[in-house]
């Protein structure tokens, strides 16, 4: 139980400028002229980028070292006897063009947090480290979570996934050019991580339209994802009547509208989103012959997103059939969804309450490296307000005071379970 503050007001304030003046200072690796910041996995941009952040750690105290894949650590030595680690921290990486706050503010404010402890507190009972993960966003090559993934044995890197960027760069070539590959520093696989809590923005509007300061994630929500394939016969747009068309485009239209209703009246944060469609032959004058359009679907229910998707496939079916269009689905991810720490998340709530920061629980619509972590130890995901909700965009913007609040939260959450032994089962 969280029962008195460790972080007075003019230390808050100070780590409100620090906070800031660190975003700034990352954007800078992978700047670009759009005002955004493009921090693709084994860039130069990537790489100066942690090369610096290597040496920041260095300046606030800590133990730094790389793994195989590029994760970098920075690590706050415990004097108990447990040989564990409590992680905290997130992803380098960027999409392109980019804000300067995703994964960007959990590595620093874990940076920020355990500076503070180690000058206030000295050595914890159970070491604190913070990463920055290599790679989290599948902006350059076609996979994602590479850094937690293969902390957590998603990946290996026995077995490099055969994969290449759009310059036709393999992910294993770009490892090797950027410095990194197996046996050339320590193995990324790691059995003594007792807890992880990664800090991030919302890139969403929940909190600010609510004046939160604070998410506590109960859930991040499973993801299933299709592409549809459907094929009716092309022909001429000014001779075909219209009764006997076998018009491809109109049953896809008609497919996505139902598709749309039928997730409004699921009502909460259930979504479904078609984010492409395209058209053969594409053409003014000549009625679509193939339309091929994706699904996503999201929610934290796991029966919900079943019951969904069966019914979908369904009404898309009855649909072709009556038009006398030949349908394909292929689902590509199904991803189900991950359930956070609650004692963690206990935690969390005391000390929200400790310091008068107003809060909520609340669900995580987008995937992050904690749902990796969750399956190997406990973990928490916690967020700050983000501008309109605004992300993967040069207009993605955080408020300092906001930032600092979260890395408050952080710190007295870091303190209770690597000081004050709070329970970590």
């Amino acid at each position: 139980m969280v029962t008195s503050q460790l972080v007075s007001k003019s230390d808050r304030d100070r780590i409100m400028s620090d906070i800031g003046e660190a975003i700034e200072w990352l954007s800078g690796f992978g700047a670009d002229p759009s005002g955004g910041v493009t921090r693709l996995l084994y860039s130069k941009e990537w790489l100066s980028a942690q090369k610096a952040l290597a040496q920041h750690m260095e300046a606030s105290g800590l133990h730094v070292c790389f793994d195989d894949c590029g994760n970098l650590y920075g690590r706050l030595e415990g004097e108990g006897i447990s040989a564990g680690t409590l992680l905290t921290g997130s992803h380098v990486d960027t999409v392109k063009s980019g804000g300067k706050y995703d994964g960007a503010y959990g590595i620093l404010a874990g940076i920020i947090a355990l500076k503070y402890l180690r000058d206030n507190y000295g050595a914890p009972k159970v070491s604190l480290e913070v990463v920055s993960l290599c790679e989290e966003e599948g902006s350059r090559f076609p996979l994602t979570y590479w850094g937690s993934g293969n902390i957590t044995g998603k990946y290996s890197l026995e077995r490099v996934p055969d994969i290449r960027d759009r310059d036709g760069v393999e992910l294993e070539q770009a490892m090797l050019s950027a410095g990194f590959g197996k046996g050339t520093y320590r193995s990324p696989r790691r059995h003594d991580v007792l807890g992880f809590i990664e800090l991030h923005i919302e890139q969403g509007s929940l909190l600010e339209r609510e004046s939160r300061s604070i998410g506590i994630v109960n859930h991040i929500v499973g993801q299933r994802r299709y592409t549809v394939k459907v094929s009716g016969t092309a022909n001429h747009a000014g001779t075909t009547p219209m009764d006997v068309r076998k018009d491809a485009l109109a049953g896809a239209c008609a497919m996505i509208q139902k598709l749309e209703e039928a997730a409004r009246l699921e009502g909460g944060q259930f979504v479904a989103t078609t984010g492409l469609l395209n058209v053969s032959p594409n053409l003014p004058n000549v009625i679509a012959g193939e339309v091929a359009f994706t699904v996503d679907v999201r929610d934290a229910n796991a029966d919900t997103l079943e019951r969904f998707c069966r019914e979908f496939h369904r009404c898309f079916k009855e649909i072709a059939d009556s038009r006398e269009l030949h349908l394909q689905i292929q689902e590509w991810m199904n991803e189900p969804p991950v359930p956070m720490h609650a004692p963690f998340n206990e935690t969390l709530r005391n000390i929200c309450e400790e310091y008068n920061y107003s809060y909520r629980f609340m669900n995580s619509g987008a995937g992050h490296d904690s749902q990796l972590f969750q399956a190997v130890c406990p973990t928490a995901l916690a967020f700050v307000p983000n501008k309109d909700g605004v992300s993967h965009s040069p207009l993605e913007f955080s408020d300092p005071g906001s930032l600092a609040d979260g890395i408050v939260t952080l710190i007295e959450w870091l303190y209770f379970y690597g000081y004050k032994g709070g329970e970590l089962a």
